[in-house]
Protein backbone atom coordinates (compact mmCIF):
# COMPACT_ATOMS: atom_id res chain seq x y z
CA UNK A 1 0.00 0.00 0.00
CA UNK A 2 1.12 3.53 -0.77
CA UNK A 3 0.26 6.22 1.76
CA UNK A 4 0.78 9.98 1.86
CA UNK A 5 1.47 12.10 4.91
CA UNK A 6 0.63 15.80 4.57
CA UNK A 7 2.54 17.89 7.08
CA UNK A 8 5.93 16.71 8.31
CA UNK A 9 6.43 18.77 11.43
CA UNK A 10 6.90 17.23 14.86
CA UNK A 11 3.67 15.21 14.72
CA UNK A 12 3.87 14.28 11.04
CA UNK A 13 7.44 13.05 11.44
CA UNK A 14 6.47 10.90 14.43
CA UNK A 15 3.56 9.50 12.43
CA UNK A 16 5.89 8.67 9.53
CA UNK A 17 8.32 6.87 11.83
CA UNK A 18 5.58 4.86 13.53
CA UNK A 19 4.00 3.91 10.20
CA UNK A 20 7.37 2.91 8.77
CA UNK A 21 7.99 0.67 11.77
CA UNK A 22 4.82 -1.34 11.09
CA UNK A 23 6.34 -2.71 7.87
CA UNK A 24 2.86 -2.75 6.36
CA UNK A 25 3.28 -0.16 3.60
CA UNK A 26 5.42 -0.34 0.49
CA UNK A 27 5.70 3.40 -0.09
CA UNK A 28 5.40 6.58 1.97
CA UNK A 29 5.34 10.01 0.36
CA UNK A 30 5.86 13.09 2.51
CA UNK A 31 4.52 16.52 1.64
CA UNK A 32 5.20 19.70 3.54
CA UNK A 33 5.02 23.31 2.47
CA UNK A 34 8.60 23.50 3.75
CA UNK A 35 10.19 21.41 1.01
CA UNK A 36 13.58 21.30 2.74
CA UNK A 37 12.01 19.85 5.89
CA UNK A 38 10.17 17.20 3.87
CA UNK A 39 13.36 16.17 2.07
CA UNK A 40 15.27 16.00 5.34
CA UNK A 41 12.58 13.84 6.95
CA UNK A 42 12.54 11.48 3.95
CA UNK A 43 16.33 11.15 4.06
CA UNK A 44 16.37 10.47 7.78
CA UNK A 45 13.62 7.85 7.51
CA UNK A 46 15.34 6.33 4.52
CA UNK A 47 18.50 5.85 6.54
CA UNK A 48 16.49 4.24 9.34
CA UNK A 49 14.80 1.85 6.90
CA UNK A 50 18.10 0.05 6.32
CA UNK A 51 17.75 -1.31 9.86
CA UNK A 52 14.17 -2.57 9.63
CA UNK A 53 11.81 -2.62 6.63
CA UNK A 54 12.76 -1.85 3.04
CA UNK A 55 10.18 0.83 2.29
CA UNK A 56 10.30 3.45 -0.43
CA UNK A 57 10.19 6.90 1.20
CA UNK A 58 10.10 10.09 -0.87
CA UNK A 59 9.62 13.78 -0.24
CA UNK A 60 7.32 15.42 -2.78
CA UNK A 61 6.65 19.03 -3.70
CA UNK A 62 3.57 18.53 -5.86
CA UNK A 63 0.25 17.03 -4.81
CA UNK A 64 0.15 15.10 -8.10
CA UNK A 65 2.76 12.82 -6.60
CA UNK A 66 0.33 11.49 -4.01
CA UNK A 67 -1.50 9.69 -6.84
CA UNK A 68 -1.95 6.03 -6.02
CA UNK A 69 -2.14 6.64 -2.27
CA UNK A 70 -4.90 4.60 -0.67
CA UNK A 71 -4.64 6.43 2.65
CA UNK A 72 -3.81 10.10 3.13
CA UNK A 73 -2.87 11.20 6.64
CA UNK A 74 -3.33 14.92 7.29
CA UNK A 75 -1.08 16.08 10.12
CA UNK A 76 -0.49 19.65 8.96
CA UNK A 77 -1.33 22.75 10.96
CA UNK A 78 -0.36 24.63 14.08
CA UNK A 79 0.45 22.56 17.15
CA UNK A 80 -0.86 23.28 20.62
CA UNK A 81 1.56 25.38 22.65
CA UNK A 82 1.89 25.77 26.42
CA UNK A 83 -1.11 27.70 27.72
CA UNK A 84 -3.31 26.88 24.70
CA UNK A 85 -6.16 24.43 24.38
CA UNK A 86 -7.07 22.68 21.14
CA UNK A 87 -9.88 25.11 20.36
CA UNK A 88 -7.33 27.94 20.22
CA UNK A 89 -6.14 26.38 16.94
CA UNK A 90 -9.59 26.49 15.33
CA UNK A 91 -9.28 29.38 12.88
CA UNK A 92 -5.69 28.79 11.83
CA UNK A 93 -6.09 25.07 11.26
CA UNK A 94 -9.45 25.29 9.53
CA UNK A 95 -7.70 27.43 6.91
CA UNK A 96 -5.04 24.72 6.57
CA UNK A 97 -7.65 22.00 6.04
CA UNK A 98 -9.51 24.14 3.51
CA UNK A 99 -6.30 24.48 1.54
CA UNK A 100 -5.17 20.85 1.72
CA UNK A 101 -8.28 18.73 1.22
CA UNK A 102 -9.31 20.00 -2.25
CA UNK A 103 -5.71 19.55 -3.46
CA UNK A 104 -5.65 16.01 -2.11
CA UNK A 105 -8.98 15.07 -3.64
CA UNK A 106 -7.85 16.10 -7.13
CA UNK A 107 -5.10 13.48 -7.00
CA UNK A 108 -6.58 10.39 -5.36
CA UNK A 109 -9.11 7.70 -6.24
CA UNK A 110 -12.26 9.08 -4.66
CA UNK A 111 -13.83 5.62 -4.72
CA UNK A 112 -11.14 4.13 -2.52
CA UNK A 113 -9.12 6.69 -0.56
CA UNK A 114 -9.39 7.01 3.21
CA UNK A 115 -8.49 10.28 4.93
CA UNK A 116 -7.05 10.06 8.43
CA UNK A 117 -7.22 13.41 10.22
CA UNK A 118 -4.75 14.26 12.97
CA UNK A 119 -4.98 18.08 12.93
CA UNK A 120 -6.57 19.76 15.98
CA UNK A 121 -9.20 20.62 17.03
CA UNK A 122 -9.63 17.09 15.77
CA UNK A 123 -13.38 16.51 15.63
CA UNK A 124 -14.14 19.82 13.95
CA UNK A 125 -11.41 19.19 11.38
CA UNK A 126 -12.99 15.78 10.64
CA UNK A 127 -16.32 17.48 9.93
CA UNK A 128 -14.67 20.08 7.72
CA UNK A 129 -12.57 17.54 5.82
CA UNK A 130 -15.59 15.33 5.19
CA UNK A 131 -17.60 18.27 3.88
CA UNK A 132 -14.78 19.47 1.62
CA UNK A 133 -13.88 16.02 0.30
CA UNK A 134 -17.38 14.79 -0.41
CA UNK A 135 -16.25 11.34 0.72
CA UNK A 136 -18.55 8.99 2.63
CA UNK A 137 -18.43 9.67 6.34
CA UNK A 138 -17.00 6.18 6.89
CA UNK A 139 -13.81 7.11 5.00
CA UNK A 140 -12.95 10.38 6.78
CA UNK A 141 -11.64 9.23 10.12
CA UNK A 142 -10.12 11.21 12.96
CA UNK A 143 -7.76 9.63 15.46
CA UNK A 144 -10.36 10.75 17.97
CA UNK A 145 -10.02 9.61 21.56
CA UNK A 146 -7.74 6.65 20.84
CA UNK A 147 -4.94 8.46 22.62
CA UNK A 148 -7.24 9.65 25.42
CA UNK A 149 -8.42 6.05 25.89
CA UNK A 150 -4.81 4.87 26.03
CA UNK A 151 -4.11 7.47 28.72
CA UNK A 152 -7.12 6.30 30.72
CA UNK A 153 -5.93 2.72 30.41
CA UNK A 154 -2.33 3.37 31.47
CA UNK A 155 -3.28 5.60 34.41
CA UNK A 156 -5.87 3.07 35.59
CA UNK A 157 -3.38 0.21 35.20
CA UNK A 158 -0.86 1.99 37.41
CA UNK A 159 -3.52 2.68 40.02
CA UNK A 160 -4.71 -0.93 40.10
CA UNK A 161 -1.37 -2.63 39.52
CA UNK A 162 -2.71 -4.61 36.57
CA UNK A 163 -1.47 -4.87 32.97
CA UNK A 164 -2.98 -2.49 30.43
CA UNK A 165 -3.58 -5.53 28.22
CA UNK A 166 -6.21 -6.73 30.68
CA UNK A 167 -8.07 -3.42 30.71
CA UNK A 168 -10.82 -2.47 28.29
CA UNK A 169 -11.68 1.20 28.78
CA UNK A 170 -12.90 4.02 26.55
CA UNK A 171 -12.91 7.79 26.52
CA UNK A 172 -15.82 9.16 24.48
CA UNK A 173 -16.81 12.43 22.82
CA UNK A 174 -14.43 15.24 21.98
CA UNK A 175 -10.68 14.81 21.67
CA UNK A 176 -10.43 17.71 24.04
CA UNK A 177 -11.37 19.07 27.43
CA UNK A 178 -14.99 17.86 27.31
CA UNK A 179 -14.12 14.19 26.73
CA UNK A 180 -16.01 11.65 28.86
CA UNK A 181 -14.36 8.76 30.71
CA UNK A 182 -16.67 5.78 30.24
CA UNK A 183 -16.33 4.23 33.69
CA UNK A 184 -19.61 2.35 33.31
CA UNK A 185 -18.35 0.12 30.49
CA UNK A 186 -14.80 -0.38 31.80
CA UNK A 187 -13.82 -4.00 32.30
CA UNK A 188 -10.76 -5.75 33.71
CA UNK A 189 -10.39 -9.16 32.15
CA UNK A 190 -14.01 -10.16 31.66
CA UNK A 191 -15.18 -8.46 34.85
CA UNK A 192 -16.88 -5.09 35.24
CA UNK A 193 -14.50 -2.68 36.96
CA UNK A 194 -16.38 -2.62 40.27
CA UNK A 195 -16.56 -6.43 40.40
CA UNK A 196 -12.83 -6.71 39.75
CA UNK A 197 -12.04 -4.16 42.45
CA UNK A 198 -14.28 -5.95 44.93
CA UNK A 199 -12.61 -9.30 44.25
CA UNK A 200 -9.08 -7.97 44.75
CA UNK A 201 -10.13 -5.85 47.72
CA UNK A 202 -9.05 -2.55 46.18
CA UNK A 203 -11.90 -0.14 45.62
CA UNK A 204 -11.46 3.08 43.66
CA UNK A 205 -12.76 5.94 45.78
CA UNK A 206 -14.70 8.87 44.29
CA UNK A 207 -11.67 11.06 45.01
CA UNK A 208 -9.39 8.64 43.16
CA UNK A 209 -11.73 8.64 40.18
CA UNK A 210 -11.63 12.42 40.06
CA UNK A 211 -7.84 12.35 40.18
CA UNK A 212 -7.71 9.84 37.32
CA UNK A 213 -10.12 11.96 35.27
CA UNK A 214 -8.02 15.05 35.92
CA UNK A 215 -4.84 13.28 34.86
CA UNK A 216 -6.43 11.96 31.64
CA UNK A 217 -7.84 15.38 30.73
CA UNK A 218 -4.58 17.16 31.51
CA UNK A 219 -2.07 14.64 30.16
CA UNK A 220 -1.47 16.55 26.93
CA UNK A 221 -1.00 19.85 28.77
CA UNK A 222 1.58 18.30 31.08
CA UNK A 223 3.51 16.76 28.19
CA UNK A 224 3.42 20.01 26.20
CA UNK A 225 4.65 21.93 29.23
CA UNK A 226 7.54 19.52 29.65
CA UNK A 227 8.67 18.87 26.07
CA UNK A 228 6.88 21.46 23.94
CA UNK A 229 4.58 19.07 22.08
CA UNK A 230 3.14 15.56 22.10
CA UNK A 231 4.22 13.26 19.31
CA UNK A 232 5.11 9.69 20.30
CA UNK A 233 1.59 8.85 21.47
CA UNK A 234 -0.18 10.17 18.39
CA UNK A 235 2.37 8.50 16.12
CA UNK A 236 1.54 5.15 17.71
CA UNK A 237 -2.18 5.86 17.42
CA UNK A 238 -2.01 6.51 13.67
CA UNK A 239 0.13 3.42 13.11
CA UNK A 240 -2.39 1.29 15.03
CA UNK A 241 -5.33 2.73 13.11
CA UNK A 242 -3.54 2.18 9.81
CA UNK A 243 -2.70 -1.41 10.80
CA UNK A 244 -6.38 -2.02 11.52
CA UNK A 245 -7.34 -0.70 8.08
CA UNK A 246 -4.63 -2.48 6.05
CA UNK A 247 -5.18 -5.85 7.74
CA UNK A 248 -8.97 -5.48 7.71
CA UNK A 249 -8.87 -6.37 11.40
CA UNK A 250 -12.40 -5.25 12.26
CA UNK A 251 -11.07 -4.14 15.63
CA UNK A 252 -12.95 -1.67 17.85
CA UNK A 253 -11.26 1.73 18.17
CA UNK A 254 -12.56 5.03 19.54
CA UNK A 255 -12.11 7.06 16.37
CA UNK A 256 -13.93 10.24 15.41
CA UNK A 257 -16.41 10.16 12.56
CA UNK A 258 -19.28 12.38 11.51
CA UNK A 259 -22.58 10.88 12.63
CA UNK A 260 -26.11 11.79 13.42
CA UNK A 261 -25.98 12.15 17.18
CA UNK A 262 -28.55 13.69 19.50
CA UNK A 263 -30.46 14.98 16.44
CA UNK A 264 -27.40 16.77 15.03
CA UNK A 265 -24.68 15.96 12.51
CA UNK A 266 -21.44 15.99 14.47
CA UNK A 267 -18.11 14.16 14.59
CA UNK A 268 -17.42 12.55 17.95
CA UNK A 269 -15.52 9.54 19.19
CA UNK A 270 -17.40 6.36 19.97
CA UNK A 271 -16.30 2.71 19.81
CA UNK A 272 -16.30 1.85 16.10
CA UNK A 273 -15.48 -1.28 14.12
CA UNK A 274 -12.62 -0.49 11.72
CA UNK A 275 -11.62 -2.44 8.62
CA UNK A 276 -10.27 -2.10 5.10
CA UNK A 277 -13.11 0.21 4.03
CA UNK A 278 -12.86 2.46 7.05
CA UNK A 279 -15.60 2.63 9.69
CA UNK A 280 -17.87 -0.40 9.38
CA UNK A 281 -20.17 0.17 12.33
CA UNK A 282 -20.61 2.28 15.46
CA UNK A 283 -21.33 0.95 18.94
CA UNK A 284 -23.02 2.74 21.82
CA UNK A 285 -21.46 1.59 25.09
CA UNK A 286 -23.17 1.30 28.43
CA UNK A 287 -23.28 4.75 30.05
CA UNK A 288 -24.73 6.10 33.27
CA UNK A 289 -26.79 9.30 33.43
CA UNK A 290 -23.77 11.52 34.05
CA UNK A 291 -21.79 10.01 31.17
CA UNK A 292 -24.74 10.33 28.79
CA UNK A 293 -25.18 13.97 29.76
CA UNK A 294 -21.45 14.61 29.38
CA UNK A 295 -21.38 13.05 25.91
CA UNK A 296 -24.27 15.23 24.74
CA UNK A 297 -22.51 18.32 26.10
CA UNK A 298 -19.29 17.29 24.38
CA UNK A 299 -21.09 16.88 21.06
CA UNK A 300 -22.65 20.33 21.47
CA UNK A 301 -19.23 21.92 22.07
CA UNK A 302 -17.94 20.34 18.86
CA UNK A 303 -20.99 21.45 16.90
CA UNK A 304 -20.68 25.01 18.20
CA UNK A 305 -17.02 25.06 17.22
CA UNK A 306 -17.82 23.88 13.71
CA UNK A 307 -20.51 26.55 13.34
CA UNK A 308 -17.82 29.20 13.92
CA UNK A 309 -15.96 28.22 10.75
CA UNK A 310 -18.82 27.65 8.29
Amino acid sequence: MKIAIIGVGTVGSAVATAVQNTGLVREIVLYDRDEIRARAAAEDLGHASTFNFDIKINAINDYREIQGSEVVIIAAGANQKPGQNRMDLLQANSAVIRDIVPRVMKNVDQNRVILIIVTNPLDIMVMLAQELSGLPESRVIGTGTMLDSARFKIILSRHLGISTHSINSYVLGEHGDSSVLNWSATTIGNLPLDDFCEQIGFLISPAARKTIEYRVHNAAYEIIQGRGATWDGIGAVVADLLRCIINDEKRILTVSKKDSFNKEEVAISLPRIIGYDGVIDTLIPKMNTSETKGLKESAEIIRQGFDKIV
